[in-house]
């Protein structure tokens, strides 16, 4: 379920983790709210940020670590209904004017399911392929995609929070060459959480928006070169049950999805 911890990637995920309890770290050392409280021996907020980016940490290994959704044989249950187990299905595939045509992947020579792609990085096939993550060194998909939003989610409240903390502890200066000296660290700190504040913010909206629709980053970005996607209307999504249920769907049925059921679901006509 996990991969190596010192596998490719170590350096990316050790820098990470260096670089964010440097951060904390620095926070602490300097005269902001989070040392303030710790002085004065009210402990309930310091504790709770460290809680915090523990957790962000934890998360991030996590997401990184773990097994994104590899196609690793033919046997799977949702290849095998690809393969024509469900007659119905294919009865349907055959009605089609266009019919969508399962392919075997030129790389790994496996068949690959429904919204699989083939990662050229990882080198497999990635189920419900959403896009390969540098920041984590690894793909997100089906299994691990609603954990990547947990940890973007973590991440974006300790990221507004050190940047309050960090704003907090700026002293003031006659002179800007005093006041840099005074707070050069602790700027440089602030604005490093800054832009990971805004990546972060973009990518949890960005991510929530397409999880509502039901689509992945790779489909909205590739829809024109995607077989089973290019012969829909512009504003057609199969797989699109609406925002509510698709959200549920997404963070709350666990399992592996049959996406061929979906697709070609009574009364829907996929091209």
């Amino acid at each position: 379920m996990f991969k190596n911890v010192f596998g490719s990637g170590f350096l990316v995920r050790t820098a990470h983790v260096i670089l964010t309890w440097v951060v904390t770290l620095i926070l602490f050392l300097h005269d902001t709210d989070l040392r303030r409280q710790e002085e004065t021996g009210e402990l309930a907020q310091p504790v709770l940020f460290v809680l915090l980016v523990l957790l962000s940490v934890l998360l991030y290994f996590a997401v990184s670590l773990m097994d994104p959704g590899f196609v690793l044989s033919d046997d799977d249950n949702d290849v095998k209904f690809a393969l024509g187990v469900g007659e119905e299905h294919q009865d349907m595939m055959a009605q089609s004017c266009k019919p969508l045509r399962h392919r075997r992947c030129d790389h790994c020579l496996l068949q690959q399911p429904m919204r699989a792609k083939h990662c050229q990085t990882c080198q497999h096939c990635v189920r419900r392929y959403d896009h390969h993550c540098p920041w984590i060194e690894n793909c997100v998909g089906e299994r691990n995609h609603r954990w990547f939003i947990l940890y973007l989610s973590v991440q974006l409240l300790a990221s507004i929070w050190g940047l309050y903390m960090a704003w907090s502890g700026f002293s003031s200066a006659p002179t800007w060459e005093l006041w840099l000296r005074g707070n050069g660290i602790l700027l440089a700190a602030a604005t490093l959480v800054g832009v990971v504040t805004v990546v972060v913010l973009l990518l949890l909206g960005s991510h929530l928006y397409l999880v509502s629709h039901n689509i992945t980053t790779w489909e909205f970005m590739s829809r024109p070169r995607i077989s089973y996607l290019k012969h829909c209307g512009a504003d057609e999504n199969p797989f699109d049950r609406g925002a509510l249920q698709n959200l549920w769907g997404f963070f709350c049925v666990w399992g592996t999805v049959v996406w061929e059921q979906v697709y070609f679901r009574e009364g829907h006509n996929p091209v």
